[in-house]
This record gives C-alpha cells, sequence and structure tokens, in this order.
C-alpha cells in the first residue's frame, strides 16, 4: 500500500468516523501534542546520550559481579584514584599507595594529571560541608552532568558542519556515547569534563562566539593537555578572523582566554619544580610518556599482530587502525577545518607519544570530530539501520570497556 493510499485510508482517518471537535477541545490537544513533541525535542540529546551509557553500566556490573569486583571499585579504578587523591589531599598528600607505571610515588608524581577535574570534584564535595557528598559521589555527578553537557553540544555540531541536521547530531551523540571505551564517561575520569568544554568551545569557533570559545577553552586546558588541539584552532580562527577585521575585540579577547588554562598549569608546574619542562619530565619518569614521533605506537602494534596477544591488546590495534583510517575520511572529504585540526591534532598527540599503549583508545575518545562523517553517513540511511547499527555498536563497545576494567591487567 502506498502512502497515499494509507493518507486516503477511511480506517485512518478519524474525522470520517467522528464528528469534529469542538475548537477549545482542539485547541488543548493540539497544545499538548506540541508541548510534548518540544519537551521530546529538548530532552532527546540527554536522553539518547544517558541510555547508552546505562547499557555500558549493565554490562559492567555483569561483568564486575562475575569477576568479583565491587561496582564502585570498577568505576573508580586506575586514573580515578589518582583524581580522587588530588581532591582529597592536593598534590602534595595524595596517598602513598597510588603508584606510577613504575610502582613508585614520588612527591611530583601526581602533578600528571591536571587540576581541573579533582579541583570541580572537591568543590561539589564540599558543598554541603563536613562529610557532603562524598567525593566518589561528586566525582560521578560532574562526569555525568558534562557527558549530558557535551551531548547537547554535539547536537549543535551537527547541525553547523555542511549537510548537517538535528539528525546528524543526535547520531553523533549516540556514536560518541557509544563509541570504543566510552566507558570512561561513566568513570571518575576526566574526559566527559572535558569533552563538554571542547566541544563548545569549537562550537563558539563555528558560530563566531570568541569569547565562548575562548573561555571553554581556557577551562578545557586545566583538565587535559590535549587542549593544546583546541588553543591551535582558536589561534588559527582568530588570526584569520583579525587578518580580516583587526579591531574585532571579542576576537581578540577570545585568543587571549583560549591558552590560559594550560599555560597556567604547565607554568605552576615549572615553578613548583624549578624546571621550565617540569610536567613533562613528570610524565616522562612517571609512565615513559614523550614524543617519538609514533615509533612506539608502531613497534607496539606489530608486535601485538605478529605474537599471541590478549583479545583486548589486538582490539586496541584494530581501533587505532580504525581512527586513522576515520582521519582520511574526514580530509578526503573536507570536513570544517576547526573540526579537522582538532580532531587530527589529538589524534596525533595521542599516538605520536610513546605513553601507555593500552590507553590509547581511550585517550582518541576525545577526538569526537572524526566521528562526524560517521554520523553524516548514518543520517542518510534508513531509521532502521541508523538504529541497529548504534545498537551493536553500543553492545560491542559496552563488552569492551567492561572486559578492559574486569580482565585486563592494565590500565585502560
Amino acid at each position: 500500500m502506498s502512502t497515499t493510499d494509507l493518507d486516503s485510508d477511511p480506517i485512518l482517518d478519524v474525522d470520517d468516523e467522528e464528528p469534529d471537535e469542538e475548537p477549545e477541545v482542539r485547541a488543548s490537544r493540539v497544545r499538548r501534542e506540541w508541548t510534548a513533541r518540544r519537551l521530546a525535542t529538548l530532552l532527546a540529546p540527554g536522553l539518547i546520550y544517558l541510555a547508552i551509557r546505562e547499557v555500558g553500566l549493565l554490562v559492567l556490573t555483569w561483568m564486575a559481579s562475575a569477576n568479583g569486583y565491587p561496582m564502585a571499585d570498577r568505576l573508580t579504578a586506575w586514573d580515578g584514584q589518582w583524581f580522587l587523591g588530588i581532591a582529597q589531599g592536593g598534590y602534595d598528600g595524595t596517598p602513598p599507595e597510588l603508584k606510577d607505571a613504575y610502582y613508585q610515588h614520588r612527591g611530583d608524581t601526581a602533578m600528571a594529571f591536571f587540576p581541573g577535574y579533582p579541583t570541580g570534584i572537591r568543590w561539589l564535595a564540599g558543598i554541603d560541608g563536613p562529610g557532603g557528598i562524598g567525593l566518589v559521589t561528586a566525582g560521578l555527578t560532574i562526569t555525568i552532568v558534562s557527558g549530558v553537557i557535551c551531548a547537547y553540544g554535539l547536537v549543535r555540531l551537527g547541525q553547523l558542519v555542511e549537510g548537517g541536521s538535528r539528525r546528524v547530531g543526535l547520531i553523533l551523540v549516540a556514536l560518541f556515547a557509544a563509541a570504543p571505551m566510552s566507558i570512561v564517561l561513566s568513570m571518575v575520569y576526566s574526559e566527559a569534563l572535558f569533552c563538554a568544554l571542547a566541544v563548545w568551545s569549537l562550537v563558539g569557533v563555528l558560530e563566531r562566539r570568541w569569547v565562548l570559545a575562548g573561555i571553554c577553552c581556557g577551562l578545557a586546558g586545566l583538565v587535559r593537555p590535549t587542549a593544546a588541539a583546541l588553543i591551535l584552532v582558536i589561534g588559527l580562527a582568530v588570526a584569520i578572523t583579525l587578518i580580516k577585521r583587526w579591531d574585532d575585540g571579542r576576537a581578540w579577547l577570545g585568543g587571549l582566554l583560549a591558552p590560559v588554562g594550560l599555560v597556567a598549569y604547565l607554568g605552576f608546574v615549572a615553578a613548583k619544580l624549578h624546571n621550565p619542562s617540569g610536567w613533562f619530565g613528570v610524565q616522562q619518569r612517571g609512565w615513559n610518556s614523550r614524543f617519538d614521533a609514533g615509533l612506539s605506537t608502531w613497534q607496539n602494534a606489530v608486535d601485538t599482530l605478529t605474537r599471541q596477544q590478549d583479545v583486548f591488546a589486538i582490539l586496541n590495534v584494530g581501533l587505532i587502525i580504525a581512527a586513522l583510517v576515520l582521519a582520511v575520511i574526514c580530509v578526503v572529504r573536507r570536513q570544517e577545518w576547526p573540526l579537522l585540526v582538532y580532531g587530527l591534532g589529538v589524534l596525533a598527540m595521542d599516538l605520536a607519544s610513546n605513553g601507555l599503549f593500552y590507553s590509547k583508545v581511550r585517550l582518541m575518545l576525545t577526538a569526537f570530530t572524526l566521528l562526524v562523517p560517521v554520523a553524516m553517513g548514518l543520517a542518510k540511511r534508513r531509521t532502521s539501520t541508523a538504529v541497529i547499527t548504534i545498537c551493536a555498536l553500543t553492545l560491542a563497545s559496552s563488552w569492551l570497556g567492561a572486559y578492559g576494567l574486569t580482565n585486563w591487567g592494565y590500565a585502560i
């Protein structure tokens, strides 16, 4: 039966069977329908994001129980313990049982972690006075709220790209929430907070709202070092704007605000350790993390593919390759240059360093702009195709994250 047939089918034509509604009744019904539609539109990004993350938590709950782990222990594992330790005792008072990759704890080890997220945890936990809501609850609250804020930013981003739409934005939210290692978006980790700030900073760039872009970038610089990619984007965008109109005061202000957070923290560590390269030294001594042009990433990938390895290790290599393919697709499709520069910048900072190899997929999560071509492609397909694809990705990534936290012996 065609659409025309359906439209003219008397069974579906209520007006043929029932008398016309009174004007007041009809107006009331229309208002209710309009309000419900508006409410659904308003809540959709957050609900999609939270629903997918809930699936991840359910799978983690199941696997944690099967492996004898308390759920709270898994949600605060690895870096989460460092963030909670810094929130509780500051950089000089982290618990001595927290160790770096070499199982050492020095006075400067905690400085490898940026202060924005643990500071937020401490402030939120202390709102109700002594005792408050607790550090773990505060950390998870910031993570969840940040993820929802990020979801609304992703919808806006999906509408701003060429050929984009709200549908693209909603699919982008789903892809981000279901991305590999997105389990950290439900943990005491800083990725959700950083991504929320990063996406709204990029929205500010695309909309030429320079103050928004600068403030969000400045705050992101206090959360993760990958804010350097954002600073590069804003710096280039502001420079292009000022070439055309040098007296644009908002562009000047946005450009000046963008690097404040990152420069401030790197300067703090340098002054604290009496070493201009203080933070980079902490990273190298504690996690052997330094720029090596991707040599160690290549060597680890080759070793993983040529020797007997755990499935988690093999999947990590496959996901790195997938990210590189997405990067090429973004270039070929001529993605908006601010999104392209940001995504490639984050990917380069991740893969070109010799830090912990099995954390690289998690670190790639912040390169969410690489998902835009996938979202646009799915938006052109049938809704059922998009839903099935996202559901499959959600289940696969939920298993991957849960496996990494319950069966893998190294930091994710």
